[in-house]
């Protein structure tokens, strides 16, 4: 339904543009230019973000990206339209070095890979946490859920006092199409201790590529779901800063 295992024009190209990602080391950065900043990234390209659509249609990420029956939840279509395409779900040459079934966040990027094995790696575009609120380094994909409750930490709580209903005293917010966790959560453990870190959907499409999150990592929830279905049991997790 929203399987993308044969290698698309699109993950050609960008196959010949991450394959040197490895020998470089420059992180995003941004620099003015006409209507709006220019954003550097790891692998090299150099991109406008004016927040302006691409021109013409898609089918293939019309299709990857379409209204999608899930756990009783009809999960409405993404306007990728208004997406980078950057951001939409491909399979591209493994920039990371990593073994089959890491997932490799790449935050500056605002990539997530998942490594496979014959040197490939199925790359996901997301969200992250906005200043101050980023986790780097190593862990374990625990626990999965799908459609999870959502039970907001008590420094955020702290921090934005009208979340107080969904605490974890109340018992947090039911699954469902409004849920910050959107789709699936995969949990983030470290030494055995949750991180309080998650690789989560978002019904929020609008956010990837940006840094707005409280720390964790979005992604669309057509993607999420995608990830959800490949990642192994016990998966590790490395997130670069």
């Amino acid at each position: 339904m929203i399987s993308n295992s044969s290698f698309s024009r699109r993950g050609f190209l960008s196959m010949l543009g991450v394959g040197a990602a490895s020998t470089l080391a420059s992180c995003a950065s941004t620099a003015p230019g006409p209507s709006g900043n220019i954003i550097t990234y790891r692998d090299g390209v150099a991109l406008r973000n004016d927040g302006l659509p691409p021109v013409g249609g898609d089918p293939e990420a019309a299709m990857m990206y379409g209204a999608v029956e899930d756990g009783g939840y009809l999960i409405p279509a993404i306007p990728y339209e208004r997406i980078n395409p950057r951001y939409y779900r491909q399979r591209v040459v493994d920039p990371t070095g990593e073994r089959p079934g890491t997932i490799v966040v790449d935050t500056p990027s605002r990539f997530l890979y998942l490594v496979e094995p014959g040197g490939s790696a199925m790359r996901y575009g997301v969200g992250i946490g906005r200043d101050g609120f980023a986790w780097s380094g190593e862990g374990v994909i625990q626990w999965r859920q799908k459609w999870p409750k959502w039970t907001p930490p008590d420094e955020m709580v702290a921090r934005q006092p009208q979340l107080v209903k969904y605490s974890i005293a109340n018992g947090g917010m039911p699954p469902g199409l409004t849920n910050p966790l959107g789709a699936r959560a995969l949990y983030i453990f470290q030494n055995g201790q949750d991180t309080l870190y998650r690789l989560h959907g978002s019904p929020e499409w609008n956010s990837i590529g940006k840094a707005v999150s409280s720390g964790c990592v979005r992604l669309m929830n057509q993607d999420i779901i995608d990830l959800y279905e490949r990642v192994p049991n016990k998966a590790r997790v490395v997130v670069w800063q």
